[in-house]
């Protein structure tokens, strides 16, 4: 009987877990974020224009990408001091289970294993529905640091007379630097330096899209 094993992994993995899934998420966000509206039509088909931008990047670097990943650290941590005790309680509950079940006559023995197991599938659920609700928290972050980037990449498209962008990673050689990664950072630091990340249970919406992207982050 090892269940009480698998529960205090979970206890420790709860922070690897969510900030993974953070990461994931902030990625697939700022895709959906990069791309403006199209202009309205105008008379002819108008000369390709093309910027780049590094998705990545603007979240590893902006403020407002490192505050999200240092709350769900944060948040993590604290999961995994909490759950850390109940783990240790439920190995100690083993141990003892183990100990008594030569003694135990069969119907009391399975009843006192159904009982323990019972224990065991809460507290792996509870840890489950922390992870899943610091994702929902950061879902929710994500989608008001599109707010603000969006209308910053469509600026910077019109300052520089631009009509497409392009992520990098889709740029496979190019003789000119049309980079504005880091004139975008430098806006958004400015307008979004930060943004609460609070724990939310996400809709089954938010869980489907949440689960797509990061089935898209591992393929």
């Amino acid at each position: 009987m090892k269940t009480s094993n698998k529960a205090a992994h979970a206890a420790r993995s709860v922070a690897a877990f969510a900030i993974a899934g953070a990461i994931s998420i902030l990625a697939a966000g700022a895709a959906s974020a990069q791309t403006p509206p199209p202009a309205a039509p105008s008379a002819g088909t108008p000369a390709p224009v093309i910027l780049v931008i590094d998705r990545n990047a603007i979240l590893r670097a902006s403020k407002v990408g490192q505050s999200i990943v240092q709350q769900v650290n944060a948040y993590s941590q604290s999961a995994e001091k909490e759950f850390k005790g109940q783990a240790d309680s439920l190995r100690g509950q083993e141990q003892q289970l183990q100990q008594q079940i030569a003694i135990l006559a069969p119907d009391v023995k399975a009843k006192k294993i159904k009982a323990f197991q019972a224990q065991q599938q809460a507290f792996q659920q509870k840890v489950q529905l922390r992870q899943t609700q610091i994702q929902g928290g950061v879902l929710q972050a994500r989608q008001q640091v599109e707010k603000a980037l969006g209308p910053i990449l469509q600026g910077l498209l019109r300052e520089r007379h631009a009509n497409l962008l392009f992520d990098r990673n889709a740029v496979v050689l190019g003789t000119v630097n049309v980079d504005i990664t880091g004139a975008a950072i430098q806006r958004l630091d400015q307008k979004m330096p930060t943004v609460k990340v609070q724990l939310v249970t996400p809709s089954p919406a938010d869980m489907r899209l949440m689960q797509q992207q990061q089935q898209q982050q591992g393929r």
